[in-house]
């Protein structure tokens, strides 16, 4: 779930301000350098970076800015790009299905079974009860135009392993970077915005069932925020040790970098960033899918709600 500030501007405003059906574009800004991705000063040291989030009211067409000030007290900017602006991207990411996606032809339209969402978050530690999410970032594996959604998170605690991620408390611990509470708002409306009529939203993580999952459910219970029952969780963990070696011996790791390494995945970006991870596990969910050759319902069979994690919690 390469996060930057999904920064609230003003951000009850902004959250009224969401009409039914709305776009949803960011201005990010990285921790770390990336090659081909870098500012013109190879390193930039900044003071101040303006970052603007645009809320587009489809029915109405207008659109409403908000715009703000990011004090990095002199950290390190690595990029500055608006999300979902790369076309070239969006075009590159349509084509990344799970195995036999298009189960249905209804009329000469696809009958597709799920929104398939691939997520994944970074946090202040391991323990759920006491931790926090710090990033989030998710993608829509149909693609197109605003496919994407990722956000630093304001834990409003001290954030002890940056070691881990490159995330220090001076990049979410401010006000203009949103709590978790804030953003349950705007995240429900974009998975709305994405969801298909009747269709459940399928959302898959790597270890998702460990760590991912039971993270997401804890941050909504704290805001007194319940997940939606036609949410579903993939955890593709277990599908990774199903997989062989040509030789046939099974893999020496079933980790989302020894996966990378097996499908000669290109890393782009630092990893253990959320966006970053996420993009990885799409190429690597659609690899995995088409070597065990699993379909989109058989993969659903083996999904789990969230009141199964609750279950086994309390």
């Amino acid at each position: 779930m390469s996060l930057a500030a999904f920064c609230s501007g003003n951000f009850h405003q902004l959250r009224h301000g969401l009409g039914s059906g709305c776009n949803i574009k960011l201005l990010k800004f990285h921790g770390g350098l990336i090659p081909g991705k870098v500012c013109d000063a190879r390193r930039c040291n900044l003071r101040s970076l303006t970052t603007r989030v645009e809320v587009k009211n489809q029915r109405s067409e207008t659109s409403k800015s908000h715009s703000i000030n990011l004090n990095l007290h002199g950290g390190t900017v690595g990029s500055f790009e608006k999300i979902n602006s790369n076309k070239s991207e969006q075009h590159e990411f349509k084509s990344i299905q799970c195995y036999n996606l298009q189960e249905k032809l209804s009329n000469n339209k696809i009958d597709r079974p799920a929104t398939i969402l691939v997520f994944d978050i970074e946090t202040t530690g391991f323990s759920r009860e006491n931790e926090r999410i710090i990033e989030f970032a998710l993608r829509d594996l149909l693609g197109g135009k605003n496919s994407t959604f990722q956000t630093l998170i304001n834990p409003e605690k001290v954030v002890s392993n940056a070691y881990i991620h490159g995330i220090n408390t001076y990049m979410v611990n401010r006000p203009d970077v949103p709590r978790f509470k804030e953003l349950v708002p705007i995240l429900l409306q974009y998975v709305r915005s994405r969801q298909m009529a009747g269709k459940p939203v399928v959302w898959v993580a790597h270890n998702g069932r460990r760590f991912d999952v039971p993270f997401f459910i804890k941050e909504f219970q704290r805001c007194s925020a319940e997940i939606p029952s036609d949410w579903l969780f993939v955890d593709t963990l277990p599908l990774a040790r199903q997989l062989v070696n040509p030789d046939g011996s099974k893999l020496g790791s079933s980790s989302l970098k020894a996966l990378r390494e097996h499908y000669d995945i290109p890393l782009v970006g630092p990893a253990h960033r959320a966006m970053q991870d996420v993009t990885t596990l799409c190429y690597v969910l659609q690899r995995i899918t088409f070597d065990l050759k699993l379909t989109v319902p058989e993969m659903m069979d083996r999904a789990f709600r969230a009141s199964d994690i609750t279950k086994v919690s309390s």
